[in-house]
């Protein structure tokens, strides 16, 4: 059964930075992407960052210059690289795995900016 575990959420300021991580543990397919969505209070879960097997990313606009994902394959890890952050980005942050079979979201982290 395959979980993921994320890390790195926090407390910054306006300004800042934060580095979350992810990594998820047990078998998955070769062929999946991973990701981040986020959740503000009040509101809907929407896309951040993706990244599939082949590299291919995909950025919300309101990320785009900011924020950076990455993966290590062989740990099975995605990376979400922030910059410049805003109040506006405060959000829980999920991990996303799609596969074939499926998808699964990790349990969440808080990013609190403040201004």
């Amino acid at each position: 059964q395959v979980q993921l575990v994320e890390s790195g959420g926090g407390l910054v300021q306006a300004g800042g930075s934060l580095r979350l991580s992810c990594a998820a543990s047990g078998t998955i397919f070769s062929m999946n992407a991973m990701g981040w969505y986020r959740q503000a209070p009040g509101k809907q879960r929407e896309l951040v960052a993706t990244m599939a097997t082949g590299g291919t990313t995909n950025y919300a606009d309101a990320v785009k210059g900011r924020f950076t994902i990455s993966r290590d394959f062989a740990k099975k890890t995605v990376y979400l690289q922030m910059n410049t952050l805003k109040p506006e980005d405060t959000a829980v942050y999920y991990c996303n795995l799609k596969q074939p079979i499926g998808e699964i979201w990790g349990q969440g982290t808080q990013v609190f900016v403040s201004s």
